[in-house]
């Protein structure tokens, strides 16, 4: 998997005096997200002198942010929707997986040097392991054509996946997402009229709830998945979540995004401290916090 060997780390001892401060960049989602609450906790269980803030940022000001990050000595940084495809240009270099997938979740710092990585990957590929999914020979679907959508197309073809289908709002999206694994692409609007034997479904969008997306809820209810094994929402923390609610439905096997975001964060903490800390050290982290 591209990424894993490819480390451009900081070597910061976090068992130094200097505390480091570590962030994550997006709109005002940011203080709904639980890496603030998970990191701090794993830090201090390893005695590491770091702690970790969420800052909100303006579509406008992500440059300025991206700069600030030197500016205030930032040690590393989490980027999440909508800033994952946009920060590229801000970077003194991108890993070759993040190159590919075209967007970027995770910053390490060296010195003054900025370098784009994507840890999304690697976590939803350790997840499908941990939850014992096989994606080789299978029909995926991914919903969504952001940046969450680019690493789980890159994952599933990475993983021999059969066929890959991507449907967004917008058809040009969902074409240009398809085309880098030279799958098919359609309209959420179309998924409805389509018999498709989907194996595994991703939800790669930013919505699970139906008051987030009374549309999506619809089309959601309305798909059939008579062979799918696997429902699988990128997002979590919802009260009702249209997703969950279809695979109890239909006896599918469901997993929020809670565990992928506990292997993209550690992977994110090796990469900014060459640090490896154990899988259940984030689980007992995230637990503690629900």
């Amino acid at each position: 998997m591209p990424g894993k060997s490819d480390k451009f780390t900081l070597l910061h001892s976090l068992n130094a005096k200097q505390h480091q401060v570590f962030c994550i960049l997006s709109d005002e989602r940011v203080f709904t997200s639980k890496s603030p609450d998970v990191f701090n906790q794993v830090m201090k269980g390893a005695g590491m002198n770091g702690s970790y803030v969420p800052f909100m940022v303006k579509p406008d000001k992500i440059a300025e942010a991206i700069k600030s990050l030197r500016a205030l000595n930032i040690a590393g940084a989490n980027v999440a929707a909508p800033y994952k495809e946009k920060i590229a240009p801000h970077m003194d270099s991108v890993s070759e997986s993040a190159e590919i997938i075209g967007a970027i979740n995770t910053i390490a710092r060296n010195g003054e040097k900025l370098k784009g990585y994507n840890t999304n990957a690697i976590g939803l590929m350790e997840t499908l392991e941990e939850i014992q999914c096989d994606p080789a020979g299978k029909t995926a679907l991914v919903l969504g054509a952001g940046g969450a959508a680019k690493a789980a197309v890159f994952v599933l073809n990475w993983l021999k996946a059969g066929h890959i289908f991507v449907a967004s709002q917008n058809e040009l999206n969902a074409r240009q997402v398809a085309a880098r694994v030279r799958g098919d692409f359609l309209t959420t609007d179309q998924l409805i009229d389509r018999d498709i034997p989907i194996n595994i479904l991703i939800n790669a969008t930013t919505v699970s709830s139906p008051e987030e997306s009374p549309e999506l809820a619809e089309i959601a209810e309305k798909l059939k998945l008579p062979e799918c094994e696997l429902i699988l929402d990128l997002n979590y923390g919802r009260i009702q979540n249209f997703w969950q609610d279809k695979a109890q439905k239909t006896g599918i096997l469901f997993q929020d995004g809670l565990l992928p975001l506990i292997h993209q964060a550690r992977n994110s903490l090796s990469l900014w401290t060459g640090i490896e800390i154990k899988t259940e050290e984030f689980k007992k982290a995230l637990e503690f916090h629900l």
